[in-house]
């Protein structure tokens, strides 16, 4: 058995193990196999979903909140400059999307995602009530928790603005990675205001053109 990986808090503190497998299966055993697979996207997810779906519908969910509070290493930062990428944290209520993954293809897709988004196993998968135009389903979402060593707390201003101008990671920098989200909420009609006051920051100090 190979064993549990780990990841790590920004000042290199003793790292949590947390295994993807064993997530994977505690997530699976609380999902009917026959059912089809519903996937909430709260940010990249919505623009750049990776997954095979046959239905994609606006969804709202009470009790978390997005909001741009993970340290990102390899994607969007590196070790030496960490970017930050959006989590699903508790308290309040979050606008985003959700997809249906047919029941023939679910298990299939749902491995694909967890390659994506639990490589590490950083996220706490969650099977959440998603309220949509064509009612309540369950689905599955990436959250994190204010223990998790990847969670950055409140940063001030000057660190955020030195972050949006320095840290890039494999996928790009952590600035991009904001613009594209807040285009793409925009064009679901949705507004988040503290992502909008994070670009207005952004203008302020010369960053953005617009």
């Amino acid at each position: 058995m190979r064993p549990p990986l780990a990841h790590f808090s920004d000042l290199g503190h003793v790292p949590i193990l947390r295994d993807p497998q064993v997530l994977l299966e505690h997530t699976l055993a609380q999902w009917p196999s026959a059912a089809d697979l519903w996937v909430f996207g709260y940010a990249s997810l919505i623009w750049n979903p990776e997954i095979e779906h046959d239905l994609r519908l606006p969804a709202w969910v009470h009790g978390y909140h997005r909001r741009l509070s993970m340290w990102s290493r390899i994607n969007r930062g590196t070790p030496l400059e960490p970017g930050l990428v959006f989590a699903l944290m508790p308290g309040g209520a979050c606008r985003g999307v959700v997809f249906r993954v047919p029941r023939a293809i679910a298990r299939r897709e749902l491995d694909k995602l967890w390659q994506r988004e639990m490589p590490t196993g950083v996220y706490d998968p969650r099977w959440l009530p998603c309220r949509t135009t064509q009612g309540t389903v369950r689905a599955l979402a990436f959250t994190l928790s204010r223990d998790s060593p990847n969670y950055t707390g409140t940063l001030d201003e000057a660190r955020l603005v030195h972050i949006l101008r320095h840290a890039r990671g494999r996928y790009g920098s952590t600035l991009d990675y904001v613009v594209r989200t807040q285009r793409c909420l925009q064009e679901q009609g949705i507004h988040d205001r503290a992502l909008a006051g994070l670009l207005a920051l952004a203008r302020r100090h010369g960053l953005l053109d617009d």
